[in-house]
């Protein structure tokens, strides 16, 4: 299989679209059998803007998403990503070297140019200042969360995926850590895609939502939402989430038939 990987030669916060194509996407089963599991899907995300991926489970939303990562070139199609490239990205586990603290697991993914920056402003966004000397066997799954994000906004990324990054935890704890996650996508202006199985989650944080259908996925619905994110009213949200649960249906019916 084919993949065409392009970077536009812009720094972090130029007009550059994230764009992917995935013809194509399959796997070998344990018996040797080919499944398909994306066809035909095209996203375009612009500059700055906030997606997030909504499908089945099992439909292919976390293949997607390390396709977009650049983990598996193993696809035909095309990804073209923002600036130089540069991603961060939080997986649904943390993934945090157990023998190193808080602070060095989030300065061990620094870039070579952006070695010695102060990060006191990030950490203090995301709850942390007073747990950078502490291991992660010591943290919470709140904490640890926070630190596999501020790792990834640490490398100054030109965008941001995310894979689940609130799934297990307690809902006020995640209330706040998306309060935390907006701001600091706000302010870093960065392109981000989010993977959830929430549509309410989905409604709250994102500017457009791309549902995806059962495998071969592809995306049978694409909505943009009134702004401002992050800041619209519980009535407001249960109100777009109605709409879009009769929507989605809807266009699951015509897929179909198709």
């Amino acid at each position: 299989m084919w993949c065409n990987r392009l970077n536009d030669a812009q720094t972090a916060g130029d007009a550059a679209p994230l764009e992917l194509r995935i013809a194509a996407k399959s796997f070998l089963s344990a018996d040797g059998a080919r499944v398909e599991v994306v066809r035909d899907l095209q996203l375009r995300l612009e500059a700055g803007s906030f997606g997030a991926l909504i499908g089945p489970s099992g439909c292919g939303k976390t293949t997607i998403l390390k396709i977009a990562a650049g983990l598996d070139p193993d696809f035909r199609g095309q990804l073209r990503t923002p600036g130089s490239g540069r991603l961060g990205i939080v997986f649904q586990e943390p993934r945090l070297l157990p023998w190193r603290t808080v602070e060095d697991n989030v300065r061990l993914a620094l870039p070579a140019d952006r070695a010695d920056v102060d990060l006191g402003d990030l950490f203090e966004i995301l709850g942390l200042g007073s747990h950078l000397t502490r291991y992660p066997a010591e943290l919470s799954l709140g904490l640890a969360r926070r630190t596999a994000i501020a790792r990834a906004f640490a490398v100054g990324p030109d965008f941001l995926l995310l894979d689940e990054p609130f799934v297990s935890l307690d809902e006020a704890i995640a209330d706040r850590l998306r309060e935390e996650l907006l701001a600091l996508t706000a302010r870093a202006k960065v392109t981000t895609l989010l993977v959830t199985h929430d549509l309410t989650e989905a409604v709250e944080m994102a500017d457009r939502l791309f549902f995806l259908s059962d495998r071969p996925t592809h995306i049978i619905l694409e909505k943009a939402l009134p702004p401002p994110r992050g800041g619209r009213s519980s009535d407001v949200v249960a109100s777009i989430s109605d709409e879009m649960r009769a929507l989605i249906a809807q266009a699951a019916i015509e897929h179909g038939k198709s």
